[in-house]
């Protein structure tokens, strides 16, 4: 006669072989997946986010303009290697945050981006260009170090090509405040982050603004030999990205904001 405690000892010992049986062929299913390098399969949210972030980086930039039908979707599937449906579940997102509308028939356009007002940012004094260089400090100093890390080979080539107009421009005397513009708006590009790209395109003009500040404020700032400064420090940010050392980068940003303030203000 079998005693209820070797029954229970029985039904353990085989629910826990069951078990052990069970997990040794999940595992197994598992490290097979792993070691025939087939990827483990990402959440479509996840990748309908890459879609979304790469697409807002070319609507922010201008690469599309409003009014110009987005790319067709098997071309976008095509580009980032995802499914219909991740494509479509990208362009939902996009409509939501009010980048894109969708034409039945027709396609997606890009919208014309509705203006900020709480954005527009007024730097017209010594103490409000010293308050921008302070921001600046915050933002850039972590978007260079990201951008070294990041950069692609046509980011690169663009930063070195706003460079090269800048000093063409400082050569001319001609104003080189675009050009400047230009190259810290790709270091925040090249980020791979879309916030640090909306937040400069937010800052315009405001974010280089020396030109903008009266002139019975500006004392004897003489803003061509300025131009040249700036242009040295540029050239060292320049090859930090391009070396793809962060440190150094991060270093040569706070290098340079800081000279600017400090250059600006006459401290």
């Amino acid at each position: 006669m079998i005693r209820p405690t070797e029954v229970r000892r029985h039904f353990t010992e085989d629910s826990l072989a069951g078990v052990k049986l069970f997990t040794a062929k999940f595992s197994g299913r598992k490290s097979m997946q792993i070691e025939s390098g087939i990827p483990v399969r990402r959440r479509s949210t996840n990748l309908a986010q890459g879609v979304v972030e790469a697409l807002t980086q070319r609507i922010l930039l201008g690469q599309l303009k409003p009014g110009e039908k987005l790319p067709s979707e098997s071309t976008i599937v095509l580009e980032h290697g995802v499914s219909r449906t991740v494509v479509r579940e990208a362009i939902s997102k996009l409509q939501a945050s009010g980048l894109v509308e969708t034409r039945h028939g027709i396609g997606t356009f890009v919208l014309a981006q509705q203006s900020q007002p709480g954005l527009r940012l007024h730097v017209d004094t010594v103490a409000s260009v010293r308050s921008m260089l302070e921001l600046r400090l915050g933002l850039e100093v972590q978007a260079v170090a990201l951008a070294a890390v990041r950069r692609t080979d046509d980011q690169l080539a663009r930063m070195r090509q706003a460079l090269s107009d800048y000093q063409a421009s400082l050569a001319n005397n001609d104003s080189c405040v675009e050009e400047d513009k230009r190259f810290h708006q790709i270091i925040a590009e090249a980020t791979g982050n879309t916030f640090f790209t909306e937040i400069m395109q937010h800052l315009g003009n405001a974010m280089i603004p020396r030109t903008q500040v009266k002139v019975d404020e500006r004392g004897g700032a003489d803003f061509s030999q300025l131009g040249q400064l700036a242009n040295m420090e540029h050239e060292a940010i320049f090859n930090a990205i391009k070396r793809q050392d962060p440190d150094a980068a991060r270093a040569a940003m706070v290098l340079h904001l800081t000279n600017s303030r400090d250059r600006f203000s006459g401290s």
